[in-house]
């Protein structure tokens, strides 16, 4: 859904994901900033404080690893690349045997 990349408030997506990608965002943009009353619309949209920590979990190791690729010189996979991780991955998960 490229639409929520672009636009995430005329996007197609349900309020409640909306909602946890606007927090994403400010957890992305200014986390120092983060307070309790970020977490009311969450709740009130149906999150968790479970689900909470996982955005915020994913949000920040999403954000170490392409630091990590940016400084260290480890070269972006091509677009081919990622399809076919993300036809592996459809396929047979992320868990490898």
């Amino acid at each position: 859904m490229r639409s929520v990349l672009h636009d995430l408030e005329s996007s197609p997506l349900e309020e409640k994901e909306k909602t946890l990608f606007r927090f994403v965002d400010k957890v992305n943009a200014d986390s120092p900033r983060i307070a309790p009353a970020d977490m009311q619309p969450l709740h009130a949209a149906g999150w968790n404080d479970e689900a909470i920590y996982f955005a915020i979990t994913v949000c920040a190791l999403f954000n170490f690893y392409n630091r990590w690729i940016d400084a260290s010189g480890v070269h972006a996979l091509s677009d081919e690349a990622h399809r076919e991780g993300g036809k592996r991955m459809a396929r047979h998960g992320y868990v490898r045997e």
